[in-house]
């Protein structure tokens, strides 16, 4: 089982978030797996990191910086740990944000150990000062100091022990490139199968001492968005509910029926998503329709509907953004059983965006 930043504190209460919150690093702190090969889904990233780190165990050499992309929940964290333990070195974590000037992050590379892990979630939001001074750590393992201010101020060298930097970024594109190219090994982390959910399903509910049986692990794992953090979430909502409208065990009516109590349908859809489809579909007539005035038929922030609901149902093939705003697919107007109105063809004789 595997995990690992949205805009909104609305957002951050949805059972579908993939932020973690207190309750989520507390039982990820338990369940994360301590070796790759504990490690279930990401098959690539595996056999390559694996690659990575025998090799440099043989050479008795500290591993090459990682970088590590892809969306919250994951495992990037997760993996970064397995590194330090493949590795047999301590971890240090910390994150962009938290280093806010040079001096910051001097502190922490000064105070490394040899072979130490340094694990930097967020990295694209680090400040530049530091990640300039990050450049010349990452490659040559030393920062220069500086002591003094104006004409007086002087550069002091000061030599780093050899660490292996793990950067974790949620939006790689922000990355500047002569950051992005001192990494040796560099990784995106796509989205889970439901057959790989399955298995994370499983495997949590063993170490939680939760009994499930195998429909009841499928039907979490089709409503966790490809994310396993999500589906150990519902997981443990879904074993609350079993253990008092039921008798412990999970089954795959037992996990329906407790998902539609917190309003997570067979698709992971949950309140917020369902109510911006259905205000483009009811409202709207399927689009287009402009951000703004969706977000207001929502009753949420422009920012929430832009950033937390739309991009799940443009992956999901719910919603397409054109440059005449926000439209509805097909697939959105059978998911909620309605009918979409007759669409007239354009002038030309061509049918619409979605050939209706």
């Amino acid at each position: 089982m595997n995990w690992d930043d949205t805009t909104d504190g609305a957002a951050a209460e949805r059972l579908v978030d993939t932020d973690a919150d207190r309750e989520d690093q507390a039982v990820e702190a338990a369940l994360r797996p301590k070796d790759l090969g504990e490690f279930i889904g990401q098959e690539k990233v595996r056999e390559q990191l694996d690659l990575v780190l025998r090799a440099a165990r043989a050479r008795g050499a500290t591993a090459d910086h990682v970088l590590l992309s892809g969306a919250p929940g994951l495992g990037k964290t997760t993996l970064s740990m397995i590194i330090a333990a493949e590795m047999g070195a301590p971890i240090r974590i910390t994150s962009g944000p938290a280093i806010q000037h040079a001096g910051d992050l001097a502190a922490i590379l000064s105070s490394l150990q040899e072979g130490e892990v340094l694990f930097l979630d967020e990295i694209h939001r680090m400040s530049r000062p530091a990640e300039e001074m990050l450049y010349m750590a990452m490659e040559d393992f030393r920062v220069d100091v500086i002591v003094g201010k104006g004409p007086g101020a002087t550069a002091i060298p000061l030599e780093l022990p050899p660490f292996t930097l793990v950067g974790a970024t949620t939006r790689a594109g922000l990355l500047p490139p002569p950051l992005r190219d001192r990494f040796g090994f560099t990784a995106h982390m796509e989205f889970y199968e439901p057959r790989e959910l399955q298995r994370v399903v499983h495997r949590s509910a063993a170490l939680l001492d939760v009994e499930i049986d195998p429909s009841g692990a499928a039907e979490i794992a089709g409503r966790s968005r490809g994310t396993p953090r999500i589906a150990n979430r519902l997981l443990r909502r879904v074993r609350d509910y079993a253990q008092v409208k039921a008798d412990g065990l999970i089954t795959e009516d037992i996990a329906a029926a407790a998902l539609a109590v917190y309003e997570v349908d067979d698709r992971g859809l949950d309140r917020l998503d369902r109510g911006v489809l259905e205000a483009l579909l009811k409202l709207f007539g399927g689009g287009p329709v402009g951000l703004s005035t969706l977000a207001v038929a929502v009753g949420e922030e422009r920012e929430t509907v832009e950033e937390v609901a739309e991009p799940f149902l443009v992956r999901e093939g719910l919603l397409a953004r054109t440059p005449r705003g926000r439209v509805a697919t097909p697939a959105a107007w059978t998911h909620l059983g309605l009918t979409p109105p007759p669409r007239p063809a354009t002038g030309n004789g061509q049918q619409d965006l979605f050939g209706a």
